[in-house]
């Protein structure tokens, strides 16, 4: 029959392949005996346990760098965002901003005038007066800050100069930010005649109790191979140092985001050396960091009044949220900040924790 047949078969095979492993396999393994109930099968049996929740997943603590420190051990400004945060020392030198802080206190608009190349309003650029102002506006509670932008293409130093005192008497600023030497550096100035068209420009506009900011050129890794360069960049330091304003060191803070990026400063520039809209972004809250810790700065023992001229003030804006105060204008989110006071009672708003921390 055919039945009797297969079965041999299969047992056939079974032994065979026992065999093969060493041993012997049975065909057939021998059937438990069942056993009779005990007392145990007839008690009641506790429902089975409800699965508990999976096991949190272990995150490790982050390390110093993503907490506020550089990866070569140096803090960086968390008050910055991310992908815009440098160390202090590689950022700005700090110098007292007088005339800002005269405005603060009497609750007058600040009117910024900003000059250079990024402030000529072709493409990215155009946004960066909007930055500026919104980031100012973020820093200083309850005030309202109005920022001119008149840069010129391809506009050094010397020719700035000459600009600037037309401006100043149009629209009388309370502190000038002077983005400079990249186009001197283009065109390859004099090093020696810029200095002096620099230095003799920041005087000039000291004297009529204007503050003044300078930032330095841009970052670019072919750029900081070229000596003269570098020696023009030292310049820029060397009058912000006589002078006594604050610099923000554009150089030194794109070198440092650069050198810590897949694009080097490709990601901060577009093309001829402009900046695109993150780099826009991380200039305006760098020189906002640098004026805000600049309006910190002690004033000096002597009370002598500097005689500021009169200043014609733009027609003040809006603030439902200041009474009886036509030129504050309200800040939403800085409103109940106790913020912090420097010696002569100005107060800034304390830096929010930037996204990401």
């Amino acid at each position: 029959m055919a039945l009797p047949k297969a079965a041999a078969l299969v047992a056939l095979s079974l032994s065979l392949a026992g065999m093969a492993g060493g041993g012997v396999v049975s065909a057939q393994a021998p059937t438990a005996q069942p056993q009779p109930p005990g007392p145990e099968d007839f008690m009641p049996r506790p429902a089975p346990a409800a699965p508990g929740p999976a096991s949190p997943t272990v995150v490790s603590p982050p390390n110093v760098a993503s907490a506020g420190a550089s990866v070569d051990g140096e803090a960086v400004d968390v008050t910055l965002s991310p992908e815009c945060r440098v160390p202090g020392s590689k950022l700005y030198t700090l110098a007292r901003l007088g005339a800002v802080k005269a405005a603060l206190k009497e609750k007058h608009p600040v009117r910024v005038l900003a000059i250079g190349a990024s402030t000529m309003g072709l493409g990215a650029s155009a946004t960066y007066p909007v930055k500026l102002e919104t980031a100012l506006e973020r820093s200083l509670p309850d005030v309202d800050v109005v920022v001119e932008s008149r840069g010129l293409q391809g506009e050094i130093a010397s020719g700035a100069g000459e600009r600037l005192r037309s401006m100043v008497a149009e629209l009388e600023p309370d502190l000038v930010i002077w983005q400079v030497g990249s186009h001197d550096a283009l065109a390859r100035v004099d090093l020696d005649a810029f200095e002096s068209a620099l230095e003799e420009t920041v005087q000039w506009i000291k004297g009529h109790a204007i503050d003044v900011v300078l930032v330095s050129p841009v970052y670019t890794a072919s750029l900081a191979r070229d000596a003269y360069y570098t020696s023009l960049v030292a310049k820029v330091q060397e009058v912000a140092r006589r002078e006594g304003v604050p610099l923000v060191q554009r150089y030194e803070a794109m070198r440092y985001l650069a050198l810590r990026n897949d694009k080097g400063e490709g990601h901060l520039l577009g093309t001829q050396f402009r900046l695109n809209d993150l780099g826009l972004r991380c200039m305006a809250e760098h020189v906002t960091r640098a004026i805000t810790l600049s309006l910190l700065q002690p004033d000096p023992v002597s009370t002598g009044s500097a005689g500021r001229p009169a200043l014609t003030l733009a027609p003040p804006k809006d603030s439902p949220g200041v009474k009886d105060s036509p030129g504050v204008k309200d800040s939403p989110g800085l409103k109940d900040s106790p913020g912090v006071k420097d010696s002569a009672g100005v107060r800034v708003a304390p830096p929010p924790v930037a996204p990401g921390d």
